[in-house]
């Protein structure tokens, strides 16, 4: 990956010194090494701090939003699964195409430092990846994982290499760990569940959101301009839930807000710092929709509609209407 940073610094220099964009967004180092944060770059001399590894997994596409607000041109570095995330957002009509350059950025998937601290790493003091091995350094000796023991959930269902937007793409594509399974199997086994079962899981699990909004926040699908839930004088206003019923209308209403949108990056249970499985619930929505309106992928282009947005006279639920009322 040192090498891929070393493409994105120089990329973006040549870029701001053409004067084809006003700033870059890309990733700088955090307090620690795998902390790495999104970061704006308005400057030569800045993009000097950009940094590219197994711990850069925050998807860039939300901040195009200001980008377009501002009407500065902005460079900015897209890993494959990010890119759905910007075409969504071009479908939704919430950033313009002329405002940002985008720059298709190799992937082969993102480190969890959470699991492999449970794995028994303390107090780590390096970690580097060769091929499929994780080799990770400490004080007390050096422990070696496979990757995708340790890769961060999202992706471990990763969608490929291929970029769905991209005006260039900075060095040869890497190839990432390739998902084996039924990516729902964790779905059904909440179906198969009886009522009483499923609702006590959701409880248990919504019960433990804190509503710092970090979800709403990063979410590449939920973008509008004023939100319920910042309005006060709305029952299901404020930071914290009030009761059982608050805790389970955040997120559910959060979850009928953006299906048919949700492109699958993973990022609301990624930054959740109470590790709520909001993942679930949207796979969820994506499986019921693939199930009646046929396979679709959330921002696979810029184009085309969402089953849910979509009207035919001949569709089968409004013939079963006409039916019905008889």
């Amino acid at each position: 990956m040192q090498k891929i940073a070393e493409l994105m610094r120089a990329k973006a220099v040549e870029l701001l010194q053409s004067s084809k964009a006003e700033r870059v967004l890309a990733w700088r180092a955090g307090e620690f090494f795998y902390d790495n944060a999104p970061a704006a770059f308005n400057d030569v001399d800045a993009c000097q701090e950009i940094v590219y590894n197994e711990f850069c997994p925050a998807n860039l596409a939300k901040y195009l939003i200001e980008a377009t607000k501002q009407q500065k041109k902005t460079v900015v570095f897209l890993k494959p699964c990010d890119t759905y995330g910007v075409n969504q957002l071009l479908k939704d009509h919430r950033i313009k195409r002329e405002y940002f350059y985008a720059v298709g950025t190799p992937c082969s998937g993102m480190l969890d430092v959470k699991k492999i601290k449970e794995l028994g790493a303390k107090a780590i003091t390096q970690i580097t990846c060769e091929d499929n091995k994780v080799i990770v350094e400490t004080p007390y000796g050096t422990k070696e994982f496979a990757k995708e023991e340790v890769l961060l959930d999202k992706c471990m269902m990763c969608k490929g290499n291929e970029y769905k937007i991209a005006d260039e793409e900075l060095g040869e594509k890497l190839e990432p760990i390739q998902f084996v399974g039924d990516r729902f199997a964790a779905v059904k086994a909440i179906e198969a569940m009886s009522a009483e079962e499923r609702f006590a899981f959701w409880q248990e699990e919504l019960s433990k959101c804190i509503r710092c909004n970090a979800c709403r926040d990063i979410c590449p699908a939920c973008s509008c301009e004023q939100c319920i839930f910042d309005n006060q004088e709305a029952p299901v206003g404020g930071k914290a839930a009030a009761d059982d019923v608050e805790e389970q209308l955040f997120h559910l209403i959060r979850a009928y807000h953006v299906a048919g949108r949700c492109v699958g990056c993973g990022e609301c249970a990624r930054v959740c710092p109470q590790g709520v499985k909001l993942g679930l619930l949207n796979l969820k929505f994506i499986k019921d929709i693939n199930q009646f309106y046929g396979a679709y992928q959330a921002g696979e282009d810029a184009t085309t509609p969402s089953p849910l947005v979509s009207y035919k006279e001949n569709d089968p639920e409004a013939e079963e209407a006409v039916q019905r009322r008889g």
